[in-house]
């Protein structure tokens, strides 16, 4: 059995752990990836058959010579997520799956 988890004022709380991103739904807007404090995400660039092409920059001029059809968020570090859920609620598409740490499988 997990333990109850608390906040600072003792209120109970159940961190939920990023452990998906719906790619299709994925717009690859960033939002999830500038509150995540912990590095679990990545954007990639994806190409129009869906294939992913690297990881995507900063730089907006990279089109991956040409092949760029758009981005999306991937999940690249999941052993790094705190639970906090910050990233679901900025996501405009609801596209992430969190699972809470009691029902968590490994």
């Amino acid at each position: 059995m997990m333990g109850v988890y608390r906040t600072r004022d003792g209120t109970a709380w159940t961190p939920s752990y990023l452990t998906d991103i719906d790619a299709a739904k994925c717009i690859g807007c960033g939002r999830c990836f500038k509150v995540c404090s912990q590095g679990v995400m990545t954007l990639y660039g994806v190409d129009e058959d869906g294939r992913i092409l690297g990881a995507a920059t900063d730089d907006d001029d990279d089109d991956f010579d040409g092949e760029l059809n758009r981005k999306i968020m991937k999940v690249e570090n999941a052993g790094s997520c705190i639970g906090c859920s910050a990233c679901s609620r900025v996501c405009p598409k609801n596209c992430q799956t969190h699972v809470p740490v009691d029902r968590l499988v490994g």
